[in-house]
C-alpha cells in the first residue's frame, strides 16, 4: 500500500523540478525530503529516482506512479468538490493567481461581486505571471489563475489543467504624443525608438519582438520590466514606446495616445484555469463566473484614439504631437 503523502512528495518533484524546491515550498528540510522518497522506494520495491549531477531525476517507474498519483489527486479533488456541492452555499477559502493587468481589473470587480453574493467565501489573491500561475496550478498553490495567449503564440496546455475562455483583450500601441507613429502601418517608423517590453523568455517579450520583426526591425529593448505600470510611466515621459492591454484603462481614461496594431495582431485570450477535477467545485465555479461577469464589464474608457493623420517630422520621420 502506498502513502498517498509520499506520492504527494513524488509529484511535487516532477512538478518542482529539485529536492529543495519541493522542500522550501512545503517547508520540510530537503532531508526529510529525501527520507520520506525513500521510503516510497521501499514500498514500490523499484528505484524511483536516479543522479543527475548534483540534481536528482524520477525513473520511468516513479513517472507511472506520478500519472497514478494524479488520477488519485482528481478524484479526490472531485470528492471535495461533490462535499461543498452538498452544503448551501460554499464557505471555503479559494486561492486565486493572476498576472498584474488582469489583478488591477478583473479580480477587484470579481471579489466585489463575491463579497455581495457569497460572503461566506473567503478569497486569496497573489500576483504571479503567466508560466507561474500555471506552475502553481499544478503545484496545488493556487485553485484558479487567470491564463492569457498572446496571437500566434502557442503556450502548452498541460493534460491536468481545464481551461475556460473569458474573452479577448485588446492590445495596444502606446508612445508619447511627440514620438507618436504616425499610423499603425507606420510602426517600422520606430525602428530606432527605445522600448520598454516584459522580460526574455515570457510569451508577452516574444509576441512584442515577433511584432516588432514582423514590421522590419529589430527593437531596441533599453527598458524592461514585469510592471506594465513602470512601461505606462516610461511612454507617459517620453522615454519608450510599449505595447499595453486595454485591461489598463478599465475605470479611467488612458493617459498616452493609443493606436491599433494589425488585425492579427490585435487581441490576446484570456481564460481561467483549474486543476482537471476541480471545475466542479461550487466555490470554484463561483469565482470563475465572478471573473467572467468582471470581463463581460464594458467600460468606455477603454476606446482607441483615431489613427492621426499628420505629416511627419522631417528630421525624425515621426509624427508631431
Amino acid at each position: 500500500m502506498f502513502d498517498l503523502h509520499r506520492l504527494r512528495l513524488l509529484r511535487e518533484l516532477k512538478h518542482r523540478g529539485t529536492l529543495s524546491a519541493v522542500a522550501s515550498a512545503l517547508s520540510y528540510s530537503p532531508s526529510t525530503i529525501s527520507q520520506q522518497l525513500s521510503q516510497l522506494e521501499s514500498e514500490a520495491g523499484v528505484p524511483l529516482l536516479e543522479p543527475v549531477g548534483r540534481r536528482v531525476r524520477l525513473t520511468p517507474q516513479a513517472e507511472i506512479l506520478v500519472a497514478h498519483t494524479e488520477v488519485v489527486l482528481e478524484r479526490l479533488d472531485r470528492a471535495r468538490a461533490e462535499i461543498l456541492a452538498s452544503i448551501s452555499e460554499p464557505a471555503a477559502t479559494v486561492h486565486i493567481a493572476a498576472f498584474q493587468s488582469a489583478l488591477l481589473s478583473l479580480v477587484p470587480q470579481a471579489l466585489e461581486l463575491l463579497r455581495n453574493e457569497y460572503p461566506l467565501l473567503r478569497v486569496q489573491v497573489v500576483q504571479m505571471g503567466r508560466q507561474d500561475g500555471v506552475s502553481a496550478l499544478l503545484n496545488g498553490d493556487c485553485d484558479v489563475a487567470i491564463d492569457v495567449e498572446y496571437p500566434g503564440i502557442s503556450a502548452p496546455r498541460p493534460s491536468e489543467i481545464e481551461r475556460e475562455t473569458l474573452g479577448e483583450d485588446t492590445l495596444q500601441l502606446a508612445v508619447a504624443n511627440k514620438a507618436g507613429a504616425a499610423a499603425s502601418e507606420t510602426l517600422g517608423s520606430l525602428s530606432s525608438y527605445p522600448w520598454v517590453m516584459e522580460p526574455e523568455g515570457t510569451d508577452a517579450r516574444h509576441w512584442a519582438v515577433a511584432l516588432c520583426r514582423e514590421a522590419g526591425f529589430e527593437p531596441d529593448v533599453r527598458y524592461e520590466s514585469s510592471d506594465l505600470l513602470v512601461h505606462l510611466r516610461l511612454v507617459e515621459h517620453g522615454h519608450a514606446a510599449a505595447f499595453l492591454p486595454s485591461l489598463m484603462w478599465r475605470g479611467w481614461l488612458p493617459t498616452v495616445p493609443l493606436q491599433r496594431l494589425p488585425p492579427h495582431q490585435q487581441v490576446r485570450t484570456l481564460a481561467t484555469i483549474v486543476r482537471r477535477g476541480a471545475s466542479c467545485n461550487p466555490a470554484i465555479q463561483a469565482v470563475r463566473q465572478a471573473l467572467s461577469r468582471a470581463h463581460a464589464y464594458k467600460s468606455s474608457s477603454g476606446v482607441l484614439l483615431p489613427i492621426p493623420n499628420q505629416r511627419p517630422n522631417a528630421r525624425t520621420g515621426l509624427s508631431e504631437g
